[in-house]
């Protein structure tokens, strides 16, 4: 019996201690959505949830697509990685879009696109990823011709 109280007591002071963790934590902001940033294809949401993706330290941020957005061949100067919310979400290594060699990502996939490595994407349904890493956020694509903002350099 006296292990039963003490391990309540354990369970309570636990549960107490978290959520005294998640007031002194503050509440979680909405996530505010706008359109994507011009170094992505037309047609997706984006928000930041932590940090600022063009300075320096840590970042986290949300696209959401819509099924069969594509984003083509390019790279980033620092590792990505890569949570799907929702949807399904392919990641391909290489300098051209070939689903049938992507890694097809459901809910709570995760990915790591390696600094400098050449990947695609492609939402297969409407997908909502989470991506964080240290900025800042940067993205070339391999071929120009394929960059949103024209023939412009990274952002």
């Amino acid at each position: 019996m006296r292990t039963i109280r003490l391990a309540a007591v354990a369970a309570a002071v636990l549960v107490l201690g978290l959520a005294a963790f998640q007031l002194a934590a503050g509440p979680t902001p909405a996530v505010k959505w706008g359109p994507a940033p011009p170094f992505f294809p037309a047609g997706a949401r984006f928000a930041v949830v932590q940090g600022d993706p063009s300075g320096s330290g840590v970042y986290t941020v949300r696209l959401e697509m819509p099924a069969g957005y594509v984003i083509k061949p390019h790279w980033h100067p620092t590792d990505e990685y890569i949570t799907v919310l929702s949807g399904r979400f392919l990641v391909g290594m290489g300098d051209s879009v070939d689903t049938k060699q992507a890694m097809a990502l459901g809910q709570d996939g995760f990915a790591t696109a390696p600094a400098q490595a050449h990947h695609f994407a492609v939402a297969a349904r409407k997908t909502v990823v989470q991506v964080h890493g240290m900025g800042p956020f940067a993205i070339t694509y391999v071929r120009p011709t394929d960059d949103p903002r024209g023939t412009t350099a990274s952002q």
